[in-house]
């Protein structure tokens, strides 16, 4: 990394709720953000649910968000690297962005190194344990290859309404859960003591940072041997990020 340049995290926009007009002025407020960091990142991280729905069609591109794809259009032109990754919101496919703007998408967690620190990154949908739910719902049918030939067979209107109508009930069911209740209850955590037992075992580096979305809660807590879990948190209501100046890793809110 360059002394004068950033790495910035934020996740979990969801974008398209809870209806139009809160949608575009969170857009607004994303873009603001967008356009005060793109002054010294050279990597942008969005960690999944970008949207509260998005489906990749063949010949259509799903309505709105015009002005954040633009937005990132113009920081992929102006040689910032902007990663994307896909979150249980928006598992059907962001390739439209990758073909059209140039960002670069994951579907799961990645490992990177910047000056001798290690981060894992991911949106965190499935992972650690507990939500079996959603696990069997995402193995067997979110990802069932008929499932999504299904969707895209079915008109645009119809299949987006379907869905977020869907997305809207999942919120809902899982905005309970947005509440810390103690760290042996973060399921992220402890996939991420997981993880650092597994690398100690092996005699790896030890990941210095591990980084998700998903949570809709801002968090920071500290693992064994000097790890961190960071949760990034979400921008309905707290818009919370993550930024790493070459040395140390922080939580911060954007005022606007």
């Amino acid at each position: 990394m360059n002394r004068s340049t950033k790495i910035y995290f934020a996740s979990d926009f969801h974008l398209g709720a809870p209806n139009p007009q809160e949608s575009r002025d969170r857009e607004k407020l994303i873009i603001q953000w967008l356009d005060q960091i793109k002054k010294d990142a050279s990597e942008i991280f969005l960690v999944g649910d970008l949207f509260d729905f998005w489906f990749t069609y063949e010949k259509v591109i799903p309505k709105g968000f015009i002005r954040f794809q633009g937005k990132l259009a113009e920081l992929v032109d102006l040689g910032i690297i902007v990663h994307v990754f896909s979150g249980n919101h928006d598992l059907w496919g962001t390739e439209y962005f990758e073909k059209e703007i140039g960002v670069k998408i994951y579907k799961n967690p990645i490992e990177r190194t910047w000056n001798q620190k290690k981060f894992y990154i991911g949106h965190g949908d499935g992972l650690g344990p507990g939500d079996y739910t959603y696990k069997k719902l995402k193995k067997y049918v979110f990802l069932n290859p008929f499932t999504i030939w299904a969707f895209k067979n079915l008109h645009p209107d119809w299949g987006i309404a379907l869905a977020q109508a869907w997305s809207g009930k999942s919120r809902s069911s899982t905005k309970k859960e947005e509440i810390f209740r103690g760290e042996e209850f973060e399921w992220l955590a402890q996939y991420s003591k997981d993880i650092l037992n597994e690398e100690e075992k092996q005699n790896r580096v030890l990941t210095d940072y591990f980084i998700f979305g998903h949570r809709h809660l801002s968090l920071d807590i500290n693992l064994p041997n000097g790890s961190r879990y960071i949760n990034l948190g979400e921008w309905i209501h707290n818009k919370s990020y993550a930024v790493f100046d070459g040395e140390n890793l922080k939580l911060e809110y954007w005022k606007g």
